[in-house]
């Protein structure tokens, strides 16, 4: 007889409600999963995170800044789909931490440039285990993380034209 391996177990899908029953119920919305998974990853990141000294919107913002260097407030804000009231707050923490600097544009008073410094780009050496210790709390196959990705970018394009009928990246 062959050894059995234990799978773990998976949690219960509950089908939609037939025509007719209550769509309300909380434990059948898309909506309602998806906002209890942000807030268990916010809980695991924290944790991942104390040694960096950064929140996990800090560390968004320093992952767009390593990836892609300096860039205006504006380009960082819709790359993040943060809007001015919640990016500059966020960002003067960083200025004051000594992880960013933020200039007026040469070319344009009215943009500013946000750019990491040299001990925010240090920074980065301490945050790259994060996203494989992620992935291992997440309890995902790497391959199965890639397609749940795969699976949100779709429905946040989806979302976007349901919100305003374009393909705009605003919230």
């Amino acid at each position: 007889m062959a050894p059995t391996t234990s799978q773990p177990p998976q949690p219960a899908v509950q089908p939609l409600p037939p025509t007719g029953a209550d769509l309300l119920q909380l434990d059948i919305q898309v909506c309602f999963a998806l906002h209890a998974t942000a807030r268990a990853f916010d809980r695991v990141y924290r944790r991942l995170l104390r040694d960096t000294g950064l929140t996990y919107p800090q560390y968004l913002a320093m992952m767009a800044l390593w990836e892609h260097g300096a860039m205006p407030v504006k380009q960082l804000g819709e790359l993040l789909r943060l809007d001015s009231g919640t990016l500059s707050p966020l960002l003067k923490r960083l200025d004051t931490a000594g992880l960013v600097q933020r200039e007026r544009s040469p070319h344009d008073e009215r943009s500013v440039i946000v750019r990491p410094t040299g001990e925010g780009t240090a920074l980065r050496a301490r945050a790259e285990r994060i996203p494989l210790d992620i992935i291992a709390a997440s309890g995902l196959a790497p391959a199965e993380a890639v397609e749940l990705r795969t699976r949100l970018e779709r429905l946040t394009r989806a979302l976007d034209i349901a919100a305003d009928g374009t393909d705009a990246d605003e919230d």
